[in-house]
């Protein structure tokens, strides 16, 4: 007869030997995760590093400039306007989310008639008359509109299967598998495309890709229909209706994100980034950690972290981090980021400059342009302030480079306030496009590797959630929620 164990010794077995099996719930959590960055990826990624690894782990965020980064606002004479990223898609849940629970305030964008200038003529114009805007859409360019709404909701259809791998914990280690996991090859050849060659594929006609895609493209991203077809289709669903802001500024998603995650904000730039061994507190083993370097209001500090998440782009000229001890060493991404400036002016357009004789009928709130050598505006349109009040006419101007008082001169017929923003604000799209991975190191991640699929506020979002989940389950070892394949089919199955 076998001997009898009692439940109390097989309990006191299993907690002294483990699980077989590598539970991870007997895994210790980290102590501290750092975060660096606290724009929209930065601040998202410490909001869901909270939700899954719970109150008592701290997490520190480090930011050198403003809370927001790329989401930021410039002031006129009292009144903010959106300087970064500007406007949110209906299907953006992320934001939508972030906006419900923080309890912001939502503005719908302000439609105004649209014209398309190719440099010397506008090649089509906005019409009142809604009937008859749609009228010229088809006489110029046949169901190309509509085509193109067709192709953008089937991508759309695909890329929001994210959603749902997300709220089941599932996870992946790069760009590549997270587009395969979306939508297959089809996705993947997205990346390695034109926009300019996907749509031709598509039979699309050139004039509507050069009259209506590259104005887009330029207005969005300050690129050519020669950025890849995966950011070309963002930049697409980005033109559509039902576009939304947050009143107040979108940046205030940020600093929401940041108290609702209870982490400590550190101001100041981080120099450095080693990883140290050390001996694991009174038990005598030893960790491996991430030692962060940074300059302080009381000089130059160091903290070392169980977790870290780098969500600012690695480039030189944005976060000039230096890396230490590591092997394999962190690879360098020498990719640029694309200047462009934002210029706000008050004051009143030369309708002479775009062919109108008689400044009268002018009643264009928003002007795109086609590729065109000679001109050396992207795109302008009259802006609302943040708060959603009424205000004297404010343009907002989209250049490549700093515009000089000559130019504004030809623009405007008279002006008297003029603010400048210069950004690097989007990655220089070039495909075939290779992303940087989500995971640099053992527990250190790259939230803006997504940036070389696509750049945008919910894109940023995306990836953080992706980055938190892949450090959580790195740490409690659940190796089978990361780059599983097949799971559209899968989870179509699941009552």
């Amino acid at each position: 007869m076998a001997p009898r164990v009692s439940l109390t010794l097989l309990l006191l077995l299993l907690l002294c030997c483990g699980d077989a099996s590598g539970t991870p719930e007997l895994r210790r959590p980290p102590a501290r995760i750092g975060v660096i960055g606290a724009g929209i990826g930065g601040t998202s990624a410490a909001y869901f590093l909270r939700q899954k690894f719970g109150p008592e782990v701290r997490i520190d965020v480090f930011e050198r400039g403003e809370v927001g980064g790329r989401l930021a606002t410039v002031r006129l004479e009292g009144r903010d306007y959106e300087a970064g990223g500007a406007v949110l898609h209906p299907l953006n849940l992320h934001m939508k989310q972030f906006v419900k629970e923080l309890g912001l305030s939502v503005l719908q964008s302000q439609d105004g008639l649209l014209g398309i200038y190719s440099g010397e003529e506008f090649v089509f114009e906005e019409s009142s008359w809604y009937v008859w805007t749609l009228l010229k859409l088809f006489w110029r360019y046949g169901l190309n509109p509509l085509r193109s709404y067709m192709w953008v909701e089937e991508v759309l259809e695909k890329f929001m299967r994210v959603y749902r791998y997300q709220s089941r914990d599932y996870a992946f280690s790069s760009p590549e598998h997270l587009l395969q996991a979306l939508g297959g090859a089809s996705f993947l050849r997205m990346l390695n495309q034109t926009i300019d060659e996907s749509l031709q594929k598509a039979r699309f006609s050139q004039a509507f890709i050069n009259e209506m895609v590259t104005p887009i493209m330029r207005v969005n991203y300050g690129q050519s229909a020669s950025i890849n077809s995966f950011v070309g289709a963002v930049s697409l669903a980005g033109a559509s209706g039902g576009l939304w802001s947050v009143e107040g500024g979108n940046k205030l998603v940020c600093t929401g994100l940041l108290y609702a995650s209870k982490a400590q904000l550190i101001s100041g730039p981080v120099i450095s980034i080693e990883e140290k061994t050390r001996l694991k507190g009174r038990s005598g083993g030893l960790t491996k950690q991430y030692e962060v370097t940074y300059n302080s209001t009381s000089g130059v500090t160091s903290d070392a972290y169980d977790i870290l998440l780098i969500a600012t782009p690695l480039q030189r000229k944005i976060a000039n981090i230096t890396f230490h001890n590591f092997s394999p060493q962190i690879p360098e991404f020498p990719a640029p980021y694309h200047q462009t400036v934002a210029t706000f002016v008050r004051g009143h357009i030369n309708a002479s400059f775009f062919g109108y004789q008689d400044p009268s009928p002018f009643h264009l709130k928003t002007i795109f342009t086609m590729e065109d050598p000679h001109l050396f505006i992207n795109s302008l349109g009259m802006v609302s302030p943040v708060q959603g009040n009424l205000s004297p006419p404010v343009w907002k101007l989209f250049s490549r480079q700093l515009l000089t008082n000559e130019q504004l001169k030809l623009l405007f017929s008279s002006y008297d306030l003029v603010e400048v923003r210069i950004w690097l604000a989007y990655p220089h799209y070039s495909p075939p496009e290779k992303c940087p991975p989500f995971i640099l190191h053992d527990h250190m991640y790259y939230v803006n590797a997504i940036e070389w699929a696509a750049s945008a506020m919910e894109m940023s979002a995306i990836s953080a959630k992706n980055v938190a989940l892949l450090a959580h389950h790195h740490w409690y070892s659940k190796m089978n929620m990361i780059d599983q394949e097949n799971l559209h089919e899968r989870l179509k199955t699941e009552l």
